[in-house]
């Protein structure tokens, strides 16, 4: 494995990792009162950008985590439609 590909890797870990607290906060609290709609519409589009651009450069780190991270972001945005 490439070097490069490990950072990578550890890029994708971290970042994605780093999103499940709020995931699980509000798969818990049921609340997303403080969470932003229109920053999530915008995250979300942002992360498919770069689970297209993963796909284009047939990288595995940014496949996986822009997959999660995505279907994360999709749950808080259907959480807070639903308790809207």
């Amino acid at each position: 494995m490439k070097y490069f590909e490990i950072i990578g890797f550890l890029a994708a870990i971290l970042t994605t990792v780093a999103f499940f607290p709020q995931v699980i906060k509000v798969y818990k609290t049921q609340n997303t009162q403080s969470i932003s709609l229109s920053m999530y519409i915008v995250f979300s589009i942002g992360i498919l950008l770069w689970l297209v651009y993963g796909f284009y450069l047939n990288s595995l780190p940014m496949i996986i985590a822009n997959a999660i991270t995505l279907v994360s972001s999709i749950y808080i945005l259907y959480m807070k439609l639903k308790h809207k």
